[in-house]
């Protein structure tokens, strides 16, 4: 398994997105998440892509973008998580938590100082990802998804403590 950086336009990305969009479709009855996200997000050092390939196939996905604005919740050192998806084939090999901590490490390596990730209710392996890897709810939610009453907003520092 090999994960590699890739735009968040590349076509192997674009699939998983898709693929992910429905999934949310499934989960919460409504068209998938409607953040408005571009490739230029995702790209250094203002965030990064990730997908986990086995050979030529890409089997999950996950990245990372500097989001700051007050007005959403948001503070300044966030990198927040997006897209984080794992084909249901390749579910239970470890690739989410895999792909979490590359993306921890390049936000620890471009100066972020705090992780942070919406989710919801209908997501309960991935809220007990995040809880397991020290996501803990956030004291005011954030994003755009903040009113929903099943939105919940995950943290994690990346500030080392002494």
């Amino acid at each position: 398994m090999e994960i590699r950086p890739v735009r968040y336009d590349h076509p192997d990305a674009v699939a998983l997105d898709a693929l992910v969009q429905q999934e949310y479709a499934r989960r919460y009855g409504d068209d998938g998440d409607i953040t408005p996200l571009a490739w230029e997000m995702f790209a250094p050092p203002r965030g990064t892509y990730l997908i986990a390939y086995d050979g030529t196939r890409p089997l999950a996905t996950g990245g990372w973008r500097l989001q700051e604005d007050a007005a959403e919740g948001y503070e300044i050192g966030d990198a927040e998580i997006k897209r984080m998806f794992v084909l249901q084939e390749a579910r239970g090999r470890g690739l989410a938590r895999r792909i979490l901590a590359a993306l921890e490490a390049d936000a620890r390596a471009a100066g972020r100082t705090r992780m942070v990730l919406e989710t919801g209710t209908k997501q309960p392996e991935a809220l007990e990802l995040y809880a397991s890897s020290g996501y803990v709810m956030a004291e005011k939610k954030f994003g755009l998804y903040r009113t929903y009453e099943d939105s919940r907003c995950m943290t994690k520092s990346l500030v080392e403590r002494a």
